[in-house]
């Protein structure tokens, strides 16, 4: 066994849930706060936001949305416009019910969402078919009172991008919904290393207030999924509840259709659950806050620290690349450096030094590299780009090893039970054996994939005529 030269983290297979709070507290992404089910998110685990953020605000822009932002409070008036909205969202909502000492007059909401500030915000300014599309998207945090909580994956507060738009037509409303879920999967895939299944989201699991919901579903080491984020058409109900009309190409006044679509810091969590092991995280390089961190070995002798600080201010102009100058020992600092998932750790010595070369070690696999001084940010490049690759490789290696197609509920129990992952079942379409399936095993539809073939020819739940092949699974 490794020796563990930093706190203990729980192994995985020992008690997963615990491994997860070990690293996400050890490794310092987070800290708990005074009020039940919120987080501090510390440095390093924001700087992981922020390079998520920039990836995704990225895209965003190159879409053609621009950034506004909300208000944080909503009347309970203008909540309650839109019914199925509200009633879908009313046990997880937080209201505010006092000014200072005095009453309010009438409650005010703590945004769980924000379609309707919106909605009266659109209200206002489409009034022409010239005005549109309105392709706005926020960066914000929201409030959902949820009653079992884990830091990233469920919390009260929690901060996400929502972006909300406006359309002329039914189709463009349609074409945004699927290209802003395209935009997610690719940043999921290619950014973060977690692969995906897309596909629709059945009636009962929709969004509250959407005419249909689109969806991401990726797999965690344990074999639970988890939603990684969701593109609604909210076709025209908002439209009609609000009153957000425009003037169409005829001079007639017509409901605009509308879209939704969220990216939350729980896909923080999933990055952790996909790509972590028993001496902590594994970053992608993409979002790694550090990408190389140099550790000196014998820093003490003469030249040593000189030239591991001109590695860095060398590598510092393509990589990020930090130093571990402390007096730590070097097996500390080894093991430091792994639970922080830091892809590449670059050690240099007095006989490195000697022979004008250093040593990479991969944290993904553990491998090391020698390179001579003159190949080393070439080196470090293909390397990083290569642990990016691998990490996305592997996840969907896990992700297809625990996927299993059922044909009868006996089936569907025994492989949940035995293996967990993702089963792929035929569906009648019946709400009734949607939460027949759930009643029985706890798994919950996931989706309907956009790209599937059929597994049998009957509903796996009441053996009726079935077209419709969904995922299903035990979920976080």
């Amino acid at each position: 066994m490794k020796k563990q030269l930093v706190e203990k983290i729980t192994a995985m297979d020992e008690d997963f849930a615990q491994w997860y709070t070990d690293v996400v507290t050890k490794a310092e992404l987070v800290d708990y706060s005074s009020v039940r089910g919120s987080m501090v998110i510390r440095p390093y685990g924001y700087a992981i936001c922020e390079n998520i953020k920039e990836a995704l605000d990225g895209e965003i822009k190159r879409t053609g949305h621009e950034n506004v932002y909300m208000p944080l409070l909503i009347p309970e008036s203008l909540l309650q416009k839109e019914k199925d909205h509200i009633e879908g969202f009313a046990p997880e909502v937080a209201w505010v019910t006092h000014g200072g000492e005095e009453k309010l007059a009438e409650r005010l909401c703590i945004r769980p969402t924000s379609e309707v500030l919106f909605a009266e915000h659109y209200k206002n300014i489409v009034h022409s078919y010239r005005d549109l599309p309105k392709l706005y998207n926020q960066w914000s945090n929201v409030v959902r009172w949820e009653k079992t909580t884990r830091p990233f994956l469920r919390t009260l507060e929690f901060l996400w991008q929502e972006g909300h738009t406006c359309h002329e037509t039914a189709e463009d409303a349609h074409e945004e919904t699927l290209r802003m879920l395209e935009v997610y999967a690719d940043i999921c895939e290619r950014v973060l290393a977690i692969p995906v299944i897309k596909g629709r989201k059945t009636e009962k699991e929709k969004f509250a207030g959407a005419d249909y919901t689109y969806t991401i579903e990726s797999l965690m080491h344990d074999g639970k999924a988890l939603q990684s984020a969701t593109s609604h058409n909210l076709g025209t109900g908002f439209a009609k509840s609000f009153g957000i009309e425009f003037l169409d190409r005829q001079g007639t006044l017509q409901p605009v259709h509308q879209t939704s679509w969220g990216f939350t810091t729980r896909i923080i969590g999933a990055m952790i659950m996909v790509h972590g092991d028993d001496q902590g995280l594994v970053l992608p390089p993409a979002i790694a806050p550090v990408q190389v961190r140099i550790v000196p070995i014998a820093q003490h002798k003469e030249g040593v620290l000189d030239a591991a600080y001109d590695l860095k201010t060398l590598l510092q102009a393509t990589t990020r690349v930090d130093i571990d100058a402390s007096d730590k020992k070097p097996g500390w600092k080894f093991n430091e450096t792994e639970m922080r998932g830091i892809p590449l750790r670059l050690e240099i010595g007095p006989k490195d030094i000697e022979q004008e070369k250093v040593v990479l070690v991969r944290r993904d696999t553990g491998e090391k590299v020698e390179v001579a001084n003159g190949q080393i940010e070439t080196e470090i490049a293909r390397l990083l780009e290569e642990i990016q690759q691998g990490l996305y490789e592997k996840a969907l290696a896990h992700r297809l090893s625990e996927t299993r197609a059922v044909q009868s509920m006996e089936q569907f129990d025994e492989v949940l039970s035995a293996h967990g992952g993702f089963i792929e079942a035929m569906w009648c379409g019946k709400r009734e054996c949607e939460d027949a399936i759930k009643e029985q095993t706890q798994a919950t539809s996931r989706c309907i994939p956009f790209e599937s073939q059929a597994v049998s020819k009957n509903c796996v739940c009441c053996g009726e005529p079935a077209h419709e092949l969904v995922y299903w699974a035990k979920a976080y």
